[in-house]
């Protein structure tokens, strides 16, 4: 099954979303065989464009986690694109990781850190830097003004978007910022070993 196969599957909010997201997607063009961890499963929208990229992934939220967002029928969308063999589930939480130093090549935070509690989202960032790989990927992906019209359409009390940027200050991360129609993608390059 390919992206646009996906589309007529999952519906119009996976329609809405994945643009964007694949589009960064191909832009990083990972090695196939990537460690790859994807924060924030809901609905597995993010973690089914890896899988359909050709991706193994690992994704979790919070067992704790009881927000409208979590414990989505990821799974279940996983069978309907036949992508549930590229997929492991593991419940962590993000400010408390689990993993240990260096184990990803990219860790992805796709609409996902708006939801995270402010005092945790620097925790986040150095959690991320530390189980991530050197050269490896950070990337946050966050509604824009377009999307956040469209969002507020369907959740009036969804919260803003946040900056990923304001929370990466004093780590050394490389970062950019690639705009899309509705979500923006920061992405933050841990250095390599040859350039610490």
């Amino acid at each position: 099954m390919d992206i646009n196969q996906a589309k007529e599957v999952l519906g119009i909010e996976f329609d809405f979303i994945i643009n964007d997201l694949n589009n960064t997607i191909r832009y990083l063009n990972l090695p196939k065989d990537a460690q790859i961890l994807d924060v924030g499963t809901g609905k597995g929208y993010f973690a089914i464009a890896l899988a359909l990229n050709g991706y193994k992934v690992l994704t979790g939220e919070p067992e704790s986690d009881n927000s409208t967002y979590a414990g989505q029928d990821w799974r279940g969308n996983c069978q309907k694109t036949g992508v549930e063999h590229l997929m492991e589930f593991k419940h962590f939480e993000a400010q408390d990781m689990l993993f240990d130093d260096n184990s990803f090549h990219a860790i992805f935070f796709a609409g996902v850190l708006h939801h995270i509690d402010e005092n945790h989202r620097t925790r986040v960032f150095q959690e991320s830097v530390r189980t991530s790989k050197p050269g490896a990927v950070i990337c946050f992906f966050e509604p824009n003004q377009n999307g956040m019209k469209i969002i507020k359409e369907h959740d009036s009390s969804h919260p803003q978007p946040a900056n990923p940027e304001k929370y990466a200050q004093g780590l050394d991360l490389s970062s950019e910022k690639k705009k899309g129609d509705f979500f923006d993608s920061f992405i933050f390059r841990k250095a390599s070993i040859s350039a610490q």
